[in-house]
């Protein structure tokens, strides 16, 4: 029985980590868009069109898809549509929550690119939180505080 290439690129994938948050995959984060059968290709999209971290990605898929004996898969970079942060996993979530990142509430994605809402306090829960910069530790997250208890933390920008 012979494996459909889409689901060996995924399983091979769901391993790589992203080079800014090593807690969650490429798949996790949404990164991976699909499979082309035909060309053969995986698709993917940068969390931003300008992501420092999409060149770093692209190799480490290169080296995963190698290592599995799928040298022949190529990669290619979609810009539209551009991603949200509505492709998160669930279980990418979670994971950026146990690492310390707030993600942002599912369905917030195209609508917002601040979040209105108060972000949830990866560490004690909290919602009585606030922002402080529009600039986290990456390009994609902004800087937050809990006012409950008082640490700082990164969230993920709505878009």
């Amino acid at each position: 029985m012979t494996i459909p290439l889409r689901q060996q690129v995924f399983e091979v994938l769901k391993d790589v980590p992203d080079p800014e948050i090593p807690a969650v995959s490429v798949v996790d984060l949404g990164i991976v868009r699909g499979v082309d059968e035909q060309a053969p290709a995986v698709r993917i999209t940068p969390t931003y069109t300008g992501c420092p971290a999409t060149l770093a990605i692209e190799a480490a898929i290169r080296v995963a898809l190698d290592q599995a004996g799928l040298q022949g898969v190529g990669i290619e970079t979609e810009l539209t549509p551009p991603w949200t942060t509505d492709w998160i996993s669930d279980e990418g979530r979670e994971k950026l929550r146990a690492y310390g990142i707030a993600p942002p509430p599912k369905g917030e994605g195209r609508g917002s690119l601040k979040a209105e809402a108060a972000a949830e306090c990866p560490r004690c829960g909290s919602t009585n939180t606030e922002e402080l910069s529009r600039f986290g530790s990456t390009p994609c997250k902004a800087l937050w505080r809990c006012k409950s208890c008082a640490e700082p933390f990164d969230r993920f920008k709505c878009h």
